[in-house]
């Protein structure tokens, strides 16, 4: 599948959408997580464009973050205003005083999806404070499948890139980078979980671009990965539709 991206999505689109929404919420700036990642990069650079000075880069390594270099040196570059949020120590006592006080241990899932949700804690915190919104940074293909945390990265006042594929934010982003003077690499880098060093495909066991063929043309050349992407899709399903509220439409 080649690195396209459709005319539905392309940058002069997104941009329209967010002028729009600045303009009709009077957003008067936004607060996003810089991962050193290509989605939470891709946005950083959107919405530069879109409120300049008035966007926050919040870096939240849960401890060492081996690729923390790649973080500063993106916000530094695009002329972030940003900070570092070090969760090491929150996140060490929060998990002691749950199984202090519950007398469980918690599940090695549960902490994972820990960090993501404390994170966004954190950029609601620095929001409201500046008066700001938090703005998302996560991409259809990692939502299709749920890769993603419930009310952690799935956290959001508004998302640019909620409807484009892995591959699509990539090629947005290359177009991008070569405008703010940005490494194309950080466009590009490949998405991993951040805890065993494998990438997100690794762990999936198939690609984004195999993915996100399947997302727009229904398309998948193996019968095996097709299964697999259809039943992360069906398992995560709750984690794309609002809770269910009883008397409520």
């Amino acid at each position: 599948m080649e690195n396209k991206i459709r005319e539905c999505v392309r940058r002069e689109k997104v941009l329209a959408w967010l002028e729009k929404y600045k303009e009709e919420t009077k957003c008067e700036g936004v607060v996003l997580g810089i991962s050193g990642g290509k989605d939470s990069t891709v946005v950083a650079m959107l919405a530069k464009k879109v409120w300049g000075d008035n966007v926050v880069g919040v870096m939240m390594p849960n401890g060492t973050q081996a690729d923390i270099s790649d973080s500063i040196e993106i916000v530094e570059t695009l002329g972030l205003r940003h900070c570092t949020v070090n969760l090491a120590d929150a996140f060490s006592a929060l998990c002691a005083e749950i199984e202090k006080k519950s007398s469980l241990e918690i599940s090695r899932q549960a902490k994972t999806n820990i960090p993501p949700r404390m994170r966004m804690t954190t950029l609601y915190a620095i929001a409201q404070t500046l008066g700001y919104r938090v703005i998302g940074t996560g991409n259809a293909s990692e939502a299709f499948i749920g890769w993603t945390t419930k009310w952690g990265d799935g956290a959001y006042d508004l998302n640019p890139i909620a409807g484009l594929t892995c591959t699509e934010v990539m090629a947005l982003g290359a177009s991008l980078a070569k405008e703010f003077g940005l490494d194309e690499k950080f466009a590009r880098k490949a998405p991993s979980d951040g805890l065993t060093g494998r990438t997100d495909e690794d762990n999936f066991g198939f690609t984004y671009a195999e993915l996100d063929n399947y997302i727009l043309n229904g398309e998948c050349e193996s019968d095996e990965v097709r299964e697999k992407i259809e039943r992360m899709h069906k398992l995560s399903a709750h984690k794309r539709k609002m809770p269910e509220k009883f008397g409520v439409d």
